[in-house]
């Protein structure tokens, strides 16, 4: 499997992959459950290979390790799942 990382460094720089409509599916420990983000919401800070910075619906930004994101989907199709 492809690490989180590497795929997110691929959307960044693939002009051709990135062109495309993405969502990550990241565990929120306080609610308990799987929360769903477009990519454009997604941040990650040069030189931050542990996490990434997501702004939600209301505008708070949170720092979201890496290990729990779980999902991504590209045009509606699932094309990375973390397995644990």
């Amino acid at each position: 499997m492809t690490p989180i990382r590497e795929l997110l460094n691929r959307i960044r720089w693939d002009r051709g992959f990135a062109n495309a409509d993405f969502r990550i599916g990241y565990y929120d420990r306080l609610q308990d459950r799987i929360c769903w983000v477009p990519l454009r919401q997604v941040f990650q800070e040069p030189g931050d290979h542990f996490s990434v910075q997501i702004v939600d619906d209301a505008g708070e930004s949170h720092m979201v390790p890496l290990h729990r994101i779980k999902a991504v989907y590209r045009n509606g199709e699932r094309i990375w799942k973390r397995e644990h």
